[in-house]
């Protein structure tokens, strides 16, 4: 990890009429005194999650929060998606992501605010990103004499499965008006990283995801016998062992790709040779081509065992679900790094190599036409993560999203988070009107909307 800032890709004529203003201090002003009620919202989130699509309670605590505070709300989007608009005069049209749902994992921290749902946890910290995106669109609502544009604030279901983002787009969200198209998407991710910290990466910076389900189909019988049986243990256990030969053999170094087999499931009994097993595995990857490749290759070698074994049944492939590769655009990305700076100085703001964990965030501007940036937010106890960097035991030490020990500490990663989006908007958003005439002009042309037209959007 280094602060050394590697994205200057965009000249500076670019941002020639770009935002920079002290706005951030004045709307941050009121945290202080809403923390402990935010502090009280992710305690009783982490209690409660919800898996994709399932999250009922979490949209109704959003939606209420959003109306309570002024926004135009429309919940049920794709099941549990919830939005909430904020028209405030001229200017750009600013989304603020979040996602919603918990993991099918048993919690293991011990912390008096732990799951109480068995088997599921916020294990990724979608609980935090709630919080976050909830205090920070009060505290945008109740500024909004600092700012000009319109702010979105979505909340949105099954990040985890892939399928959040693409339901919600596909239930109308642009296409129906649901929000007004956004100039720019924000979001954020709480990491495995000291609390304190932003982290990013410019361009493609986290991976494409293929999740698949291959069926081996052999012909069972009794444990006895192997002999009058075609074993789709064997048969799937030797495709384990040799789908790991696609990223050594078949990758070039200069190529970044992970093939994770997570789950094996056959039979029932010491002895009964069961007649299929199924195997799913994860596939990450940052470019086309090595995608295709590293497909292609895990179908080919998933039929040749199957050949190899006897099999008169072709192995059969399902697609459980599919993430596009994360890329922030540049302009973005510079410019909220600079408030950033401005705001939390040039020492907690990192550069950071790409992630092969996925993201469907970036769907949300691709179906815009709309540039993203997406950074990280660190969320372990600074102690615990130096002492273990200095040690050279961060992956032994520190739990990693997905982890039943994964639990962000509260403070002050609630606090920097909602300090970076609050930030990070006001500086894509628009100065007030009332600030001079050429300024707000330039920002509407941008944008796409007249100066005196409130609220307008390109498209809508």
């Amino acid at each position: 990890m280094s602060d050394r800032d590697t994205t200057g890709t965009t000249s500076p004529t670019d941002d020639a009429e770009h935002r920079n203003d002290p706005a951030p201090a004045a709307v941050l002003a009121p945290l202080d005194d809403r923390l402990p009620d935010l502090v009280a919202l992710y305690e009783d989130l982490h209690r409660h999650p919800e898996l994709g699509f399932e999250e009922t309670r979490t949209a109704a605590e959003a939606a209420r929060r959003l109306t309570a505070a002024g926004y135009d709300v429309t919940t049920g989007i794709a099941g549990t998606g919830v939005v909430g608009v904020l028209r405030n005069g001229p200017g750009p049209v600013v989304l603020l992501r979040a996602d919603m749902d918990a993991l099918p994992v048993t919690e293991n921290s011990g912390l008096d605010y732990a799951s109480t749902v068995p088997g599921r946890m916020h294990a990724c910290g979608h609980d935090v990103h709630v919080t976050c995106l909830l205090g920070a669109a009060d505290l945008l609502a109740a500024g909004r004499g600092h700012w000009s544009g319109t702010l979105i604030a979505l909340f949105q279901p099954a990040e985890e499965v892939g399928g959040g983002a693409r339901a919600m787009i596909d239930a109308g969200l642009y296409s129906k008006g649901l929000v007004p198209t956004p100039d720019v998407v924000l979001a954020q991710h709480v990491a495995p990283l000291a609390a304190g910290l932003i982290a990013y990466c410019p361009g493609p910076c986290m991976a494409a995801s293929d999740s698949l389900e291959i069926t081996f189909h052999g012909s069972g019988g009794h444990g006895s016998r192997p002999e009058t049986t075609v074993d789709p243990i064997l048969m799937a256990a030797s495709f384990v062992q040799r789908v790991q030969s696609v990223v050594a053999r078949e990758v070039a170094p200069k190529d970044r790709a992970v093939v994770t087999v997570g789950s094996f499931q056959a039979g029932d009994s010491a002895n009964v040779i069961p007649d299929r097993a199924v195997v799913r595995l994860s596939i990450r990857t940052f470019d086309e081509a090595v995608r295709s490749s590293v497909l292609a290759a895990v179908d080919r070698i998933a039929r040749a065992e199957a050949a190899a074994s006897g099999a008169e049944r072709a192995p059969e492939t399902e697609v459980l679900d599919t993430f596009p590769v994360t890329v922030n655009d540049a302009t973005p990305l510079r410019q909220v790094n600079e408030a950033f700076t401005a705001l939390f100085g040039a020492q907690r703001v990192f550069a950071y190599e790409p992630a092969t964990g996925s993201e469907d965030a970036g769907l949300l501007a691709t179906a815009a036409g709309a540039p993203l940036y997406y950074w990280w937010l660190g969320g372990w106890d600074p102690e615990e993560f130096h002492a273990a960097l200095a040690a050279g035991r961060l992956a032994q030490d520190i739990p990693s999203n997905h982890s039943p020990h994964f639990v962000p500490v509260v403070r002050p990663t609630l606090t920097m988070g909602v300090e970076a989006l609050t930030a990070a908007a006001l500086d894509q958003l628009a100065p007030p009107a009332a600030e001079t005439g050429g300024e707000m002009a330039g920002q509407a042309a941008r944008s796409g909307a007249a100066p005196g037209v409130g609220g307008a959007a390109p498209g809508v």
